[in-house]
Protein backbone atom coordinates (compact mmCIF):
# COMPACT_ATOMS: atom_id res chain seq x y z
CA UNK A 1 0.00 0.00 0.00
CA UNK A 2 2.51 2.54 0.82
CA UNK A 3 4.36 1.53 -2.53
CA UNK A 4 1.19 2.69 -4.28
CA UNK A 5 0.63 5.72 -2.46
CA UNK A 6 4.60 6.63 -3.17
CA UNK A 7 4.04 7.52 -7.21
CA UNK A 8 1.50 9.82 -6.79
CA UNK A 9 3.15 11.57 -4.10
CA UNK A 10 6.34 11.54 -6.22
CA UNK A 11 4.30 12.83 -9.26
CA UNK A 12 2.56 15.57 -6.92
CA UNK A 13 6.04 16.43 -5.72
CA UNK A 14 7.48 17.26 -9.27
CA UNK A 15 4.49 19.07 -9.96
CA UNK A 16 4.33 21.35 -7.30
CA UNK A 17 4.92 24.12 -9.14
CA UNK A 18 2.39 23.67 -12.02
CA UNK A 19 -0.23 22.74 -9.35
CA UNK A 20 0.32 26.17 -7.22
CA UNK A 21 0.01 27.90 -10.41
CA UNK A 22 -3.17 26.52 -11.62
CA UNK A 23 -4.82 26.24 -7.98
CA UNK A 24 -4.12 29.85 -7.77
CA UNK A 25 -5.09 30.89 -11.40
CA UNK A 26 -8.39 28.63 -10.41
CA UNK A 27 -8.87 31.06 -7.71
CA UNK A 28 -8.31 34.26 -9.58
CA UNK A 29 -10.96 32.80 -11.74
CA UNK A 30 -13.47 32.90 -9.30
CA UNK A 31 -12.18 36.30 -8.16
CA UNK A 32 -12.73 37.80 -11.90
CA UNK A 33 -16.11 36.52 -11.88
CA UNK A 34 -16.87 37.68 -8.23
CA UNK A 35 -17.16 41.64 -9.68
CA UNK A 36 -19.18 43.02 -12.36
CA UNK A 37 -15.90 44.11 -15.25
CA UNK A 38 -14.45 47.30 -14.26
CA UNK A 39 -10.82 49.10 -14.77
CA UNK A 40 -10.28 48.79 -10.93
CA UNK A 41 -11.15 45.27 -11.06
CA UNK A 42 -9.14 44.26 -13.77
CA UNK A 43 -6.32 45.92 -12.03
CA UNK A 44 -6.88 44.45 -8.51
CA UNK A 45 -7.30 40.83 -11.15
CA UNK A 46 -3.50 42.16 -12.47
CA UNK A 47 -1.87 42.40 -9.19
CA UNK A 48 -2.89 39.73 -7.59
CA UNK A 49 -1.84 37.87 -10.26
CA UNK A 50 1.86 39.06 -10.05
CA UNK A 51 1.70 38.22 -6.51
CA UNK A 52 0.68 34.20 -7.49
CA UNK A 53 3.61 34.37 -10.36
CA UNK A 54 6.22 35.62 -7.85
CA UNK A 55 5.16 32.75 -5.23
CA UNK A 56 5.65 30.30 -8.09
CA UNK A 57 8.90 31.71 -9.31
CA UNK A 58 10.13 31.46 -6.15
CA UNK A 59 8.95 28.13 -5.19
CA UNK A 60 10.59 26.94 -8.99
CA UNK A 61 13.69 28.39 -7.79
CA UNK A 62 13.67 26.78 -4.35
CA UNK A 63 13.29 23.45 -6.10
CA UNK A 64 15.98 24.23 -8.83
CA UNK A 65 18.43 24.34 -5.89
CA UNK A 66 17.28 21.31 -4.56
CA UNK A 67 16.69 19.23 -7.22
CA UNK A 68 18.13 15.69 -7.82
CA UNK A 69 19.92 15.69 -10.76
CA UNK A 70 20.45 12.09 -11.54
CA UNK A 71 16.37 11.64 -11.30
CA UNK A 72 15.91 11.14 -15.12
CA UNK A 73 12.80 8.59 -15.09
CA UNK A 74 9.68 9.42 -14.46
CA UNK A 75 7.16 11.56 -16.99
CA UNK A 76 7.78 14.14 -15.37
CA UNK A 77 11.30 15.68 -15.62
CA UNK A 78 13.03 17.02 -12.50
CA UNK A 79 16.05 18.56 -13.61
CA UNK A 80 17.59 21.49 -14.06
CA UNK A 81 16.50 22.75 -17.78
CA UNK A 82 13.38 22.38 -17.02
CA UNK A 83 13.72 24.91 -14.31
CA UNK A 84 15.32 27.28 -16.09
CA UNK A 85 12.26 27.13 -19.12
CA UNK A 86 10.07 27.54 -15.90
CA UNK A 87 11.50 30.60 -14.82
CA UNK A 88 11.95 32.31 -18.24
CA UNK A 89 7.96 31.35 -19.06
CA UNK A 90 7.47 33.07 -15.38
CA UNK A 91 8.82 36.04 -16.24
CA UNK A 92 7.30 35.98 -19.45
CA UNK A 93 3.58 35.53 -17.81
CA UNK A 94 4.90 38.53 -15.32
CA UNK A 95 5.99 40.93 -18.25
CA UNK A 96 2.62 40.02 -20.25
CA UNK A 97 0.15 40.92 -17.15
CA UNK A 98 2.41 43.92 -16.03
CA UNK A 99 1.92 45.44 -19.83
CA UNK A 100 -1.67 44.35 -19.53
CA UNK A 101 -3.00 46.32 -16.51
CA UNK A 102 -2.00 49.29 -18.03
CA UNK A 103 -2.67 48.53 -21.65
CA UNK A 104 -6.10 47.35 -21.00
CA UNK A 105 -6.86 50.47 -19.24
CA UNK A 106 -6.30 52.31 -21.74
CA UNK A 107 -7.89 50.20 -24.52
CA UNK A 108 -11.01 50.12 -22.12
CA UNK A 109 -10.80 45.86 -21.74
CA UNK A 110 -11.98 45.38 -18.33
CA UNK A 111 -12.36 42.03 -18.53
CA UNK A 112 -10.16 40.57 -15.22
CA UNK A 113 -10.14 37.04 -16.56
CA UNK A 114 -7.51 38.34 -19.40
CA UNK A 115 -4.85 37.91 -16.46
CA UNK A 116 -6.21 34.72 -15.38
CA UNK A 117 -5.96 33.21 -19.06
CA UNK A 118 -2.23 34.07 -19.15
CA UNK A 119 -1.57 32.13 -16.04
CA UNK A 120 -3.46 29.20 -17.21
CA UNK A 121 -1.63 29.55 -20.65
CA UNK A 122 1.84 29.59 -18.23
CA UNK A 123 0.89 26.55 -16.47
CA UNK A 124 0.44 24.83 -19.99
CA UNK A 125 3.74 26.27 -20.72
CA UNK A 126 5.15 24.69 -17.56
CA UNK A 127 3.90 21.36 -18.47
CA UNK A 128 5.34 21.27 -21.89
CA UNK A 129 8.54 21.73 -20.06
CA UNK A 130 8.51 19.40 -17.69
CA UNK A 131 6.89 16.60 -19.97
CA UNK A 132 8.54 13.25 -20.48
CA UNK A 133 5.66 11.42 -22.02
CA UNK A 134 4.01 12.26 -25.31
CA UNK A 135 0.62 12.23 -23.66
CA UNK A 136 1.88 14.92 -20.90
CA UNK A 137 3.22 16.91 -24.08
CA UNK A 138 -0.18 16.90 -25.64
CA UNK A 139 -1.52 17.89 -22.57
CA UNK A 140 0.29 21.21 -21.62
CA UNK A 141 0.00 21.95 -25.67
CA UNK A 142 -3.71 21.99 -25.35
CA UNK A 143 -3.69 23.74 -21.62
CA UNK A 144 -1.05 26.58 -23.57
CA UNK A 145 -3.12 26.66 -26.99
CA UNK A 146 -6.64 27.03 -25.75
CA UNK A 147 -5.91 29.87 -23.16
CA UNK A 148 -4.33 31.94 -25.72
CA UNK A 149 -6.73 31.30 -28.97
CA UNK A 150 -9.36 33.26 -26.39
CA UNK A 151 -6.50 35.87 -25.35
CA UNK A 152 -5.45 36.48 -29.06
CA UNK A 153 -10.16 37.97 -29.59
CA UNK A 154 -9.60 39.27 -26.08
CA UNK A 155 -10.34 43.11 -27.56
CA UNK A 156 -13.82 42.35 -28.38
CA UNK A 157 -14.39 45.74 -30.47
CA UNK A 158 -11.69 44.78 -32.91
CA UNK A 159 -12.34 43.18 -36.03
CA UNK A 160 -8.87 42.11 -36.92
CA UNK A 161 -8.50 40.69 -32.70
CA UNK A 162 -11.50 38.48 -33.88
CA UNK A 163 -9.68 37.19 -37.22
CA UNK A 164 -6.66 36.91 -35.13
CA UNK A 165 -8.51 34.24 -32.92
CA UNK A 166 -10.11 32.54 -35.46
CA UNK A 167 -7.62 32.02 -37.40
CA UNK A 168 -5.26 30.99 -34.88
CA UNK A 169 -7.83 28.48 -33.51
CA UNK A 170 -8.88 27.09 -36.85
CA UNK A 171 -4.76 26.49 -37.92
CA UNK A 172 -4.17 25.27 -34.30
CA UNK A 173 -6.78 22.54 -34.41
CA UNK A 174 -5.77 21.46 -37.56
CA UNK A 175 -2.15 21.15 -36.19
CA UNK A 176 -3.38 19.34 -33.05
CA UNK A 177 -4.33 16.47 -35.64
CA UNK A 178 -0.54 15.99 -36.81
CA UNK A 179 0.57 15.93 -33.56
CA UNK A 180 -1.94 13.50 -32.32
CA UNK A 181 -1.25 11.56 -35.79
CA UNK A 182 2.30 11.77 -35.00
CA UNK A 183 2.10 10.63 -31.21
CA UNK A 184 -0.01 7.07 -32.81
CA UNK A 185 2.51 6.23 -34.93
CA UNK A 186 4.98 6.70 -32.40
CA UNK A 187 3.30 4.32 -30.42
CA UNK A 188 2.97 2.09 -33.30
CA UNK A 189 6.26 1.92 -33.97
CA UNK A 190 7.82 1.89 -30.75
CA UNK A 191 4.96 0.69 -27.89
CA UNK A 192 5.34 3.54 -26.00
CA UNK A 193 4.64 6.75 -25.22
CA UNK A 194 7.22 7.76 -22.66
CA UNK A 195 10.52 9.45 -24.13
CA UNK A 196 13.08 7.56 -22.33
CA UNK A 197 11.68 4.06 -23.41
CA UNK A 198 11.04 5.53 -26.90
CA UNK A 199 14.68 5.91 -27.23
CA UNK A 200 15.62 2.92 -25.88
CA UNK A 201 13.30 1.05 -28.48
CA UNK A 202 14.08 2.74 -31.17
CA UNK A 203 17.90 1.75 -30.28
CA UNK A 204 17.71 -1.60 -29.34
CA UNK A 205 15.03 -2.95 -32.53
CA UNK A 206 17.20 -0.70 -34.63
CA UNK A 207 13.81 1.28 -35.64
CA UNK A 208 15.74 4.29 -37.30
CA UNK A 209 14.46 4.16 -40.86
CA UNK A 210 11.21 2.20 -39.74
CA UNK A 211 8.77 3.77 -42.19
CA UNK A 212 5.95 4.25 -39.51
CA UNK A 213 8.75 6.09 -37.04
CA UNK A 214 10.06 8.24 -39.81
CA UNK A 215 6.27 9.56 -40.60
CA UNK A 216 5.64 9.77 -37.17
CA UNK A 217 8.42 12.09 -36.63
CA UNK A 218 7.47 13.95 -39.80
CA UNK A 219 3.78 14.71 -38.66
CA UNK A 220 4.83 15.36 -35.37
CA UNK A 221 7.92 17.86 -36.88
CA UNK A 222 4.33 19.28 -38.70
CA UNK A 223 2.62 19.67 -35.83
CA UNK A 224 5.46 21.59 -33.69
CA UNK A 225 6.60 23.47 -36.33
CA UNK A 226 3.72 25.25 -36.37
CA UNK A 227 3.40 26.13 -32.98
CA UNK A 228 6.73 27.23 -33.19
CA UNK A 229 6.04 29.66 -36.13
CA UNK A 230 8.50 27.53 -38.54
CA UNK A 231 8.31 28.54 -42.54
CA UNK A 232 6.08 26.92 -44.02
CA UNK A 233 4.29 26.71 -41.28
CA UNK A 234 3.89 30.67 -40.09
CA UNK A 235 1.08 31.71 -41.97
CA UNK A 236 -0.76 32.39 -39.28
CA UNK A 237 1.71 34.00 -37.44
CA UNK A 238 1.57 37.80 -39.14
CA UNK A 239 -1.89 38.04 -39.05
CA UNK A 240 -2.77 36.85 -34.97
CA UNK A 241 0.56 38.94 -33.94
CA UNK A 242 -0.82 42.38 -35.65
CA UNK A 243 -4.30 41.94 -34.51
CA UNK A 244 -3.75 40.50 -30.97
CA UNK A 245 -3.28 42.69 -28.05
CA UNK A 246 0.18 44.15 -27.74
CA UNK A 247 0.75 42.41 -24.54
CA UNK A 248 -0.41 39.33 -25.57
CA UNK A 249 1.81 38.88 -28.78
CA UNK A 250 4.83 39.67 -27.00
CA UNK A 251 3.59 36.37 -24.61
CA UNK A 252 2.72 34.51 -28.22
CA UNK A 253 6.24 35.39 -29.95
CA UNK A 254 8.48 35.02 -26.67
CA UNK A 255 6.52 32.56 -23.96
CA UNK A 256 5.08 30.23 -26.13
CA UNK A 257 8.07 29.80 -28.17
CA UNK A 258 10.32 28.46 -25.29
CA UNK A 259 7.70 26.52 -23.87
CA UNK A 260 6.93 24.74 -27.13
CA UNK A 261 11.03 24.52 -28.33
CA UNK A 262 11.24 23.15 -24.34
CA UNK A 263 9.35 19.87 -25.54
CA UNK A 264 10.42 20.12 -28.85
CA UNK A 265 14.14 19.79 -27.76
CA UNK A 266 13.10 16.74 -25.05
CA UNK A 267 11.16 14.72 -27.76
CA UNK A 268 13.71 15.01 -30.31
CA UNK A 269 16.81 14.68 -27.94
CA UNK A 270 15.26 11.71 -25.76
CA UNK A 271 13.13 9.99 -27.69
CA UNK A 272 14.21 10.67 -31.36
CA UNK A 273 18.06 10.60 -31.19
CA UNK A 274 19.11 7.43 -32.22
CA UNK A 275 17.03 8.27 -35.35
CA UNK A 276 19.28 11.09 -35.97
CA UNK A 277 20.24 10.67 -39.57
CA UNK A 278 16.27 10.00 -40.62
CA UNK A 279 15.33 13.69 -39.41
CA UNK A 280 18.51 16.38 -39.43
CA UNK A 281 18.32 16.78 -43.65
CA UNK A 282 14.52 17.76 -42.30
CA UNK A 283 15.35 20.06 -39.27
CA UNK A 284 18.07 21.29 -41.48
CA UNK A 285 16.26 22.41 -44.29
CA UNK A 286 13.07 23.68 -41.83
CA UNK A 287 15.93 25.95 -40.30
CA UNK A 288 16.99 27.35 -43.64
CA UNK A 289 13.96 27.88 -44.87
CA UNK A 290 12.53 29.58 -41.63
CA UNK A 291 15.44 32.02 -41.56
CA UNK A 292 15.61 32.62 -45.17
CA UNK A 293 12.19 33.33 -45.34
CA UNK A 294 11.34 35.60 -42.51
CA UNK A 295 13.93 37.48 -43.53
CA UNK A 296 13.33 38.14 -47.17
CA UNK A 297 9.31 38.99 -45.63
CA UNK A 298 10.68 41.18 -42.76
CA UNK A 299 12.13 43.47 -45.23
CA UNK A 300 9.07 44.33 -46.86
CA UNK A 301 7.09 45.44 -43.81
CA UNK A 302 6.30 49.09 -42.64
CA UNK A 303 4.12 48.39 -40.00
CA UNK A 304 6.24 47.41 -36.55
CA UNK A 305 4.32 44.84 -35.04
CA UNK A 306 4.45 42.39 -38.96
CA UNK A 307 7.92 43.23 -39.10
CA UNK A 308 8.43 41.80 -35.63
CA UNK A 309 6.56 38.70 -36.28
CA UNK A 310 8.72 37.72 -38.97
CA UNK A 311 11.65 38.45 -36.85
CA UNK A 312 10.14 35.91 -34.63
CA UNK A 313 9.57 33.57 -37.11
CA UNK A 314 13.51 33.89 -37.99
CA UNK A 315 14.15 33.53 -34.30
CA UNK A 316 12.50 30.30 -34.62
CA UNK A 317 14.82 29.27 -37.56
CA UNK A 318 17.70 30.23 -35.09
CA UNK A 319 16.55 28.01 -32.48
CA UNK A 320 16.11 25.18 -35.00
CA UNK A 321 19.63 24.86 -34.95
CA UNK A 322 20.11 24.34 -31.66
CA UNK A 323 17.27 20.83 -32.88
CA UNK A 324 19.44 20.16 -35.21
CA UNK A 325 22.43 20.25 -33.37
CA UNK A 326 21.68 17.33 -31.23
CA UNK A 327 24.33 18.20 -29.06
CA UNK A 328 25.48 18.34 -25.19
CA UNK A 329 25.73 22.03 -25.54
CA UNK A 330 22.88 22.83 -28.04
CA UNK A 331 20.14 22.81 -24.68
CA UNK A 332 22.74 25.04 -23.04
CA UNK A 333 22.95 27.27 -25.87
CA UNK A 334 18.99 27.11 -26.28
CA UNK A 335 18.45 27.91 -23.05
CA UNK A 336 20.37 31.05 -23.00
CA UNK A 337 19.31 32.22 -26.00
CA UNK A 338 15.37 31.99 -25.03
CA UNK A 339 15.73 34.18 -22.24
CA UNK A 340 17.57 36.77 -24.45
CA UNK A 341 15.07 36.71 -26.54
CA UNK A 342 12.34 36.73 -24.28
CA UNK A 343 14.04 39.92 -22.52
CA UNK A 344 14.51 41.72 -26.02
CA UNK A 345 10.90 40.61 -27.34
CA UNK A 346 8.97 42.54 -24.37
CA UNK A 347 11.12 45.51 -23.78
CA UNK A 348 10.47 45.80 -28.17
CA UNK A 349 6.44 45.36 -27.44
CA UNK A 350 6.27 47.64 -24.69
CA UNK A 351 7.60 50.02 -26.49
CA UNK A 352 5.47 49.31 -29.09
CA UNK A 353 2.21 49.35 -26.40
CA UNK A 354 3.91 52.72 -25.60
CA UNK A 355 3.59 54.03 -29.07
CA UNK A 356 0.64 52.70 -30.30
CA UNK A 357 -2.71 54.71 -30.34
CA UNK A 358 -5.24 53.85 -27.85
CA UNK A 359 -8.06 51.99 -29.28
CA UNK A 360 -6.07 50.49 -32.91
CA UNK A 361 -3.71 48.16 -33.93
CA UNK A 362 -1.75 50.47 -36.24
CA UNK A 363 1.93 50.18 -35.38
CA UNK A 364 3.78 52.05 -38.48
CA UNK A 365 7.54 52.32 -38.74
CA UNK A 366 6.51 55.87 -39.54
CA UNK A 367 5.32 56.55 -36.18
CA UNK A 368 8.81 56.32 -34.62
CA UNK A 369 10.74 58.63 -37.08
CA UNK A 370 12.35 61.23 -34.80
CA UNK A 371 11.28 59.73 -31.65
CA UNK A 372 14.83 60.53 -30.11
CA UNK A 373 13.90 64.28 -30.21
CA UNK A 374 11.09 63.17 -27.91
CA UNK A 375 11.15 60.56 -25.78
CA UNK A 376 14.90 59.68 -25.71
CA UNK A 377 14.98 57.31 -23.37
CA UNK A 378 12.11 55.55 -24.96
CA UNK A 379 14.09 55.44 -28.30
CA UNK A 380 17.49 54.64 -26.66
CA UNK A 381 15.72 51.72 -25.08
CA UNK A 382 14.38 50.47 -28.17
CA UNK A 383 17.59 50.38 -29.88
CA UNK A 384 19.31 48.05 -27.20
CA UNK A 385 16.20 45.89 -28.03
CA UNK A 386 16.50 45.87 -31.50
CA UNK A 387 20.31 45.26 -31.32
CA UNK A 388 20.02 42.48 -28.83
CA UNK A 389 17.46 40.46 -31.73
CA UNK A 390 20.38 41.29 -34.10
CA UNK A 391 22.91 40.07 -32.10
CA UNK A 392 24.77 43.08 -32.33
CA UNK A 393 28.24 43.80 -30.08
CA UNK A 394 27.94 45.39 -26.93
CA UNK A 395 24.92 47.74 -27.81
CA UNK A 396 23.00 44.74 -28.09
CA UNK A 397 24.41 42.96 -25.26
CA UNK A 398 23.25 39.65 -24.34
CA UNK A 399 22.05 38.86 -27.92
CA UNK A 400 25.35 38.87 -29.39
CA UNK A 401 26.00 36.10 -27.38
CA UNK A 402 23.00 34.16 -27.62
CA UNK A 403 23.60 33.71 -31.26
CA UNK A 404 27.43 32.85 -30.86
CA UNK A 405 26.29 29.91 -28.70
CA UNK A 406 23.72 28.93 -31.25
CA UNK A 407 26.73 29.18 -33.32
CA UNK A 408 29.16 26.97 -31.36
CA UNK A 409 26.31 24.35 -30.64
CA UNK A 410 26.39 23.55 -34.56
CA UNK A 411 30.04 23.11 -34.72
CA UNK A 412 30.13 20.85 -31.41
CA UNK A 413 26.93 18.72 -33.50
CA UNK A 414 27.92 14.82 -33.53
CA UNK A 415 27.68 15.99 -37.46
CA UNK A 416 29.87 19.32 -37.95
CA UNK A 417 26.98 21.68 -39.02
CA UNK A 418 29.35 23.86 -40.38
CA UNK A 419 27.39 25.41 -43.75
CA UNK A 420 24.04 25.46 -41.06
CA UNK A 421 26.35 27.93 -39.01
CA UNK A 422 27.03 30.09 -41.90
CA UNK A 423 23.80 30.31 -42.85
CA UNK A 424 22.88 31.67 -39.38
CA UNK A 425 25.57 34.15 -39.20
CA UNK A 426 24.40 34.92 -42.65
CA UNK A 427 21.05 35.67 -42.28
CA UNK A 428 21.76 37.49 -39.17
CA UNK A 429 23.46 40.07 -41.10
CA UNK A 430 20.53 40.56 -43.51
CA UNK A 431 18.07 41.10 -40.57
CA UNK A 432 20.26 44.00 -39.88
CA UNK A 433 18.08 45.37 -42.90
CA UNK A 434 14.80 45.66 -40.92
CA UNK A 435 16.27 46.37 -37.36
CA UNK A 436 18.42 49.29 -38.06
CA UNK A 437 15.71 50.68 -40.33
CA UNK A 438 13.53 51.47 -37.20
CA UNK A 439 16.70 52.56 -35.04
CA UNK A 440 17.18 55.14 -38.33
CA UNK A 441 14.09 56.19 -38.17
CA UNK A 442 14.25 57.15 -34.50
CA UNK A 443 17.86 58.72 -34.31
CA UNK A 444 18.42 60.01 -37.90
CA UNK A 445 15.03 61.14 -39.15
CA UNK A 446 13.52 64.32 -38.09
CA UNK A 447 10.02 64.31 -36.62
CA UNK A 448 7.43 65.16 -38.59
CA UNK A 449 5.77 68.71 -37.62
CA UNK A 450 2.14 67.13 -37.21
CA UNK A 451 2.91 64.15 -35.39
CA UNK A 452 1.69 64.25 -31.86
CA UNK A 453 4.24 63.53 -29.40
CA UNK A 454 3.76 59.94 -28.14
CA UNK A 455 2.56 59.41 -24.37
CA UNK A 456 4.16 59.10 -21.44
CA UNK A 457 4.47 55.03 -20.47
CA UNK A 458 2.97 53.90 -17.09
CA UNK A 459 4.76 52.78 -14.31
CA UNK A 460 4.67 49.50 -14.46
CA UNK A 461 5.62 49.87 -18.64
CA UNK A 462 8.38 51.67 -17.75
CA UNK A 463 9.28 48.94 -14.70
CA UNK A 464 9.33 46.48 -17.54
CA UNK A 465 11.46 48.03 -19.89
CA UNK A 466 13.85 49.32 -17.49
CA UNK A 467 14.31 45.44 -15.93
CA UNK A 468 14.69 44.30 -19.24
CA UNK A 469 17.04 46.89 -21.50
CA UNK A 470 19.14 46.87 -17.79
CA UNK A 471 19.23 42.53 -17.95
CA UNK A 472 20.00 42.65 -21.77
CA UNK A 473 22.83 44.70 -20.97
CA UNK A 474 24.23 43.93 -17.90
CA UNK A 475 24.12 40.36 -18.84
CA UNK A 476 26.22 41.23 -21.78
CA UNK A 477 28.67 42.63 -19.96
CA UNK A 478 29.52 40.02 -17.58
CA UNK A 479 27.46 36.82 -19.09
CA UNK A 480 30.00 34.45 -17.74
CA UNK A 481 27.95 33.17 -14.76
CA UNK A 482 24.67 32.76 -16.78
CA UNK A 483 26.88 30.60 -19.28
CA UNK A 484 27.87 28.50 -15.93
CA UNK A 485 24.23 27.97 -14.79
CA UNK A 486 22.95 27.26 -18.60
CA UNK A 487 25.90 24.95 -18.97
CA UNK A 488 25.20 23.30 -15.46
CA UNK A 489 21.56 22.51 -16.36
CA UNK A 490 21.14 21.42 -19.52
CA UNK A 491 20.73 18.20 -20.61
CA UNK A 492 22.61 16.05 -23.00
CA UNK A 493 20.73 14.19 -25.72
CA UNK A 494 20.06 10.41 -25.30
CA UNK A 495 21.98 8.30 -25.37
CA UNK A 496 24.90 9.25 -22.47
CA UNK A 497 27.65 7.53 -23.25
CA UNK A 498 29.66 8.60 -26.35
CA UNK A 499 30.36 4.61 -27.09
CA UNK A 500 26.72 4.69 -28.33
CA UNK A 501 27.12 7.55 -30.27
CA UNK A 502 29.84 5.79 -32.43
CA UNK A 503 26.76 5.05 -35.12
CA UNK A 504 25.86 8.11 -35.91
CA UNK A 505 26.87 9.76 -39.53
CA UNK A 506 29.31 12.22 -38.87
CA UNK A 507 29.20 14.30 -41.94
CA UNK A 508 27.22 17.50 -42.22
CA UNK A 509 23.59 17.05 -43.99
CA UNK A 510 24.74 18.95 -46.91
CA UNK A 511 27.91 16.86 -48.04
CA UNK A 512 26.33 14.51 -50.44
CA UNK A 513 24.07 17.28 -52.07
Amino acid sequence: MLYDLAIPAQLTAALLPDLLLMGGAMCLMLLAAWKRDSAHHQRTVGYASLGLLTAVFGTVAWMALRHDATNTGGVIAVDGFRFLVDLVVLLGAAGTIALAIEHNDRDGITQAESHVLVLFAASGMMILAAARDLMVVFLGIEIMSVAVYVLAGLDRRSPRSAEASLKYFLLGAFATGFLLYGMALIYGATGETQLNRIGNAVGSLQLAKDPMFLVGCGLLLVGLGFKVAAAPFHMWAPDVYDGAPTPITAFMAASVKAAAFAAFLRIWFEGFYFGWAGWANATWWLAVVTMVVGNVVALQQKNIKRMLAYSSIVHSGYLLVAVTAASAFASTAFTFYVLAYTLATFGAFAVVATMQPAGTTDARIADYEGLWHVRPWLATAMGVYLLALLGFPVFGGIGFFAKWYLVQAALASPSRLSALAVILVVTSVISAGYYLQVVRAMFMQPRPADAPAPPAAGVLTRTVMVVTAALILALGLFPSQLVAITKDNGFRPYPFSPALQMGLPQMDPLANK
